[in-house]
């Protein structure tokens, strides 16, 4: 289902439904991959053949290929640069000692304070919806364990991440330089309020349901940007929305039902 939302200074919102009311909006999720724009083509960023065996020997590297395969290009999702940097991102790093097995099972996991990392099919769909490129400029809300963070950093795009609790700031911007991951910025700071400093961005992901449309990230897009974010209810099933910025109007697009941690802080 599409709808269609005119703005004009910002301050005003106002929604113009095709289809049903937006809270009664079926949770259909299309089969096919949302539409990549002609005008943002798809890249990888190159690298050597994985892994170099100058390398500490990566233990998981059949599992993630496994987990790539079944899970994610499996169900449809078809970008080759987000398959690749699914491929190459050591999952394994961002989860918890004592679920190390189950790092590329297929549903999320429990991280520190009340937060998960996410399953990782909705991660590859949600990096796929964006519709980025390398070079590109992504604003990420909910920094969680910095999984997401380092997807998107694997395809080349410069990350700008926020994280509201301050140790999962913290572990997850130590985690990503250990790494070696230099494209990506992190901030503690609540993620409603977006982060204008280095707006506008090419595309913003949110990774935690706020129970409505933040109207600060819509202001910190660019023209043709996309906004991926679940918005539903505390505690019950939510929407998973793609809002495209076109002109003086805001397209959206529902992919259906999915399950979020709330989005925190004071808004």
């Amino acid at each position: 289902m599409k709808l269609k939302i005119s703005y004009y200074n910002f301050g005003v919102i106002i929604i113009l439904i095709f289809g049903s009311a937006l809270s009664a909006c079926s949770p259909t999720v299309p089969r096919t991959p949302f539409p990549v724009p002609e005008d943002k083509p798809q890249s990888t960023v190159t690298r050597e053949e994985y892994p170099s065996p100058t390398e500490t020997p990566d233990l998981f590297l059949e599992a993630r290929l496994q987990m790539v395969a079944e899970q994610i290009e499996g169900r449809g999702v078809s970008d080759p640069a987000v398959l690749e940097a699914m491929r190459h991102t050591l999952r394994h790093a961002f989860v918890l000692d004592r679920y190390l097995n189950q790092a590329y099972a297929d549903h999320p996991l429990p991280i520190d304070y009340g937060q998960t990392i996410s399953q990782p099919y909705i991660v590859a769909l949600m990096t796929e919806m964006l519709g980025v490129q390398a070079g590109d400029r992504v604003l990420e809300i909910g920094t969680g364990s910095g999984y997401q963070a380092a997807v998107l950093a694997e395809m080349g795009v410069e990350v700008f991440t926020i994280e509201i609790v301050p140790e999962l700031y913290k572990q997850a911007t130590e985690r990503l330089a250990d790494l070696g991951y230099t494209n990506v910025r992190s901030l503690n700071v609540d993620g409603y309020f977006g982060w204008e400093e280095f707006a506008p961005y090419d595309a913003i992901i949110v990774t935690a349901a706020p129970d409505h449309l933040p109207q600060p990230l819509i202001s910190q897009l660019k023209e043709g940007g996309r906004l991926v974010i679940p918005i539903g209810p505390v505690g019950a099933v939510q929407t998973l929305w793609v809002f495209e910025r076109v002109g003086e109007e805001i397209e959206a697009y529902n992919w259906g039902a999915v399950r979020f941690v709330p989005l925190t802080g004071e808004h």
